[in-house]
């Protein structure tokens, strides 16, 4: 299965009628394995950002996650594995695995658990699998 199939079939998928605004698989070293038509074109430095907060929780907060020049306010996620973004109505999920990172932007009327949930199993998959 190639990880376009697992943006298309699994992150973009309907969740009780809503579905991501726009989602991606990226490498640890920054480059995009997959994504959808409408993830926003991310940078070295916003994936660099992100993968420092994994490493040392906490230093997005002051500064927000950006994703494509856009800024969220980071919230309540699980130290080391998951950072969780609102802006408006919508929001991120970024979830980490060995070798990558799932992102999952999302609005209303998509709910932030809905997000998270789709997120976060496939990332708690591809970890299981050694990916």
């Amino acid at each position: 299965m190639s990880w376009q199939t697992y943006v298309d079939d699994h992150l973009m998928c309907d969740q009780d009628g809503n579905t991501l605004t726009s989602a991606a698989i990226v490498g640890l070293d920054g480059s995009i394995w997959a994504k959808s038509d409408k993830f926003p074109q991310v940078n070295q430095q916003e994936v660099d950002a992100i993968l420092k907060d994994f490493d040392e929780p906490g230093t997005l907060a002051p500064t927000g996650l950006h994703l494509g020049g856009v800024k969220y306010m980071v919230i309540q996620g699980e130290p080391g594995a998951v950072i969780r973004g609102k802006k408006g109505t919508g929001g991120v999920c970024v979830k980490k695995t060995v070798q990558c990172m799932l992102v999952g932007i999302y609005d209303e009327p998509m709910t932030p658990g809905q997000c998270n949930l789709v997120v976060e199993k496939l990332g708690d998959y591809l970890l299981e699998n050694g990916y």
